[in-house]
């Protein structure tokens, strides 16, 4: 069974990158995968530091969702673009998870043979395109296969009413982006 965790790269109330990858994670769990949904709200991490990793070792919290992430198969990410990239937030997660915890970690094996889609919802013309160039460009450097699917939202504020895509058609492509993901790692899995 392929096991999904889904996240955004916000944790602002009523979030709607957080709407938008739980439209998509409900297209993964009526196929079949094993979805977690989270919030990074709930992984209160330090903004990371060498320094602070050798003095305390990994925070809990970063340990916490670094864990999340070895146990799954795929993720899938609703990143905002702040500022043309990724959430600081984001960032910031994916930096601490990618973190050796032990001295015989190999480097970044937490992102090794991961898959990932992304998408975002973005109040601008863009739907925050932008910064998924860049969150692409980090994931795969970390060793994520990304996928070339991808859907962003503009007019974020206009487009969601009660957790939902008022445009039909917008809802539909975005849960096949859940569908898509757990059928390509069922086919990984099952090889």
């Amino acid at each position: 069974m392929s096991k999904i965790l889904a996240f955004s790269g916000s944790a602002r109330d009523g979030s709607f990158n957080q709407q938008l990858v739980s439209i998509a994670a409900c297209g993964a769990l009526s196929e079949g995968s094993e979805v977690t949904v989270i919030n990074l709200a709930d992984y209160d991490m330090p903004i990371f530091s060498e320094d602070l990793q050798s003095r305390y070792g990994m925070p809990e919290k970063a340990l916490q969702f670094k864990q999340l992430i070895e146990d799954h198969h795929g993720m899938l990410i609703a990143s905002p673009e702040y500022n043309s990239a990724c959430s600081p937030l984001l960032l910031n997660a994916l930096t601490w998870a990618s973190r050796a915890t032990s001295a015989d970690e190999v480097p970044l094996a937490t992102y090794q043979g991961k898959f990932a889609t992304l998408m975002s919802a973005s109040p601008g013309p863009q739907g925050g395109i932008r910064g998924l160039v860049a969150l692409r460009m980090l994931l795969s450097n970390l060793g994520v296969t990304v996928t070339a699917e991808q859907i962003t939202v503009a007019k974020s504020f206009e487009a969601f009413a009660q957790g939902k895509l008022k445009d039909v058609m917008r809802h539909s492509e975005v849960r096949s982006l859940g569908v898509s993901l757990h059928r390509m790692l069922v086919k990984i899995c099952a090889t």
